[in-house]
């Protein structure tokens, strides 16, 4: 069995600040607007591989985020979503997988609590402070710079990942990563090749234990990704490229 994990945000779909072209599919509905889209290419890719592998979401969002996604090719059979620590099966939760993952954060719990903390406090934060399943926290923050050094200077960071992205700040503990879930699922599956695809900082363990990763040059530059990631130079929509790419390994 060949698995395909793939991020989503900037991975398949874009919001509507990202230049595509104006032949775009429209994906996701918020409050009435159209906000995420695809390529033409990348929807006919993508059904493709659906068709072939095992496709997973594999995402940050929340279920209630991911659910709004609808590419118009019928539910994926899996889907892990609040960085791995949440599994949809046929569109339901896995509350055997959601307890395991609770379990595996417990003794981040004071540390996590300590952030709410010093978040609520932050004369910086621009938007409320979200506790993600007490699995994880999120917010954002006017000066990410400054509000995650502050995090990082008053928590134990040999258990947390604390990072920015954009104005985004995220509160994470270390055990809770997609490449985690990765492992747990492959095991949970017995598959034999495990292929993914992500573009920020939350997907590069994802990517670095798997069989085959693809990041964009971007990511590349920033970070560190392991020899078996495959990097996408800038040319092009990096969808359309990576799925081009996967089709050409199967």
């Amino acid at each position: 069995m060949i698995i395909f994990h793939t991020d989503l945000d900037n991975t398949l779909i874009y919001s509507y600040r990202h230049d595509i072209g104006k032949d775009k599919k429209c994906v996701e509905i918020y409050h009435g607007r159209a906000i995420s889209f695809v390529t033409p290419k990348t929807w006919e890719l993508l059904k493709m591989l659906k068709e072939n592998i095992t496709v997973i979401p594999t995402t940050t969002r929340t279920i209630e985020q991911y659910e709004r996604i609808d590419f118009g090719l019928g539910k994926f059979r899996y889907a892990l979503v609040c960085n791995g620590g949440v599994l949809l099966e046929n569109g339901k939760e896995n509350w055997d997988w959601y307890w395991q993952s609770h379990k595996m954060v417990t003794e981040c719990q004071e540390e996590m609590e300590k952030s709410r903390h010093l978040l609520y406090n932050d004369p910086d934060r621009i938007f409320e402070i979200r506790d993600i399943r007490d699995l994880f926290i999120f917010t954002k923050s006017r000066n990410p710079q400054n509000t995650v050094q502050t995090l990082k200077d008053s928590l134990k960071t040999e258990r947390l990942d604390i990072f920015s992205n954009g104005t985004k700040i995220y509160v994470v503990p270390k055990k809770l990563t997609k490449g985690t879930a990765v492992q747990r699922f492959k095991e949970k599956l017995r598959a034999e090749k495990i292929i993914s695809a992500g573009d920020s900082e939350f997907d590069i363990p994802m990517l670095n234990c798997s069989d085959i990763g693809i990041a964009p040059k971007l990511l590349s530059d920033s970070q560190k990704l392991n020899q078996n990631v495959t990097v996408m130079d800038n040319d092009g929509i990096f969808s359309e490229k990576l799925l081009e790419y996967i089709a050409k390994k199967i």
